[in-house]
């Protein structure tokens, strides 16, 4: 199973921005915070930029928020980056003339349609000002503190 880091690519980046907004903001610098490449920092920012979350000009390396990170959910990240999907997802090819492969489908469907909307709401209740405060706090409490 393949999972995306998507959301959680986009959240770094974000947070990154807010933190380390008087430094090197430019998406090869990002990339080597995430370890991934420049192009997709720049995708990552094209989808927040159109979602209306950054701000960002064409050949220059400031990207700034568009919002305060406190108006900005996790929520809102998600559906920037194109997670718009299930987390979870059921197995259509089941015998249906199994009495669990015959009725698992909606029986699951149902459930997980309640997991997703518990993930929607909390993911809403989480703002990127949580998360920033979260790293800073755990940088805050790191014993091997970088120079």
């Amino acid at each position: 199973m393949k999972f995306s880091h998507k959301l959680s690519d986009a959240l770094h980046l974000l947070s990154y921005i807010v933190i380390c907004h008087d430094g090197d903001l430019s998406s090869r610098r990002i990339a080597s915070s995430i370890r991934t490449n420049p192009s997709t920092v720049r995708s990552l920012m094209t989808d927040l930029r159109k979602a209306g979350l950054l701000k960002t000009q064409q050949g220059s390396a400031e990207p700034e928020l568009a919002k305060d990170p406190k108006d900005i959910s996790m929520y809102d990240v998600f559906r920037a980056v194109d997670m718009e999907h299930n987390l979870l997802h059921v197995d259509k090819d089941t015998e249906p003339r199994c009495i669990v492969g015959g009725n698992i489908q909606d029986t699951l469907a149902d459930a997980y349609a309640e997991v997703q909307a518990a993930a929607n709401a909390k993911m809403r209740e989480i703002s990127l000002q949580d998360i920033v405060d979260g790293i800073l706090q755990a940088e805050a409490e790191r014993p091997d503190k970088r120079a």
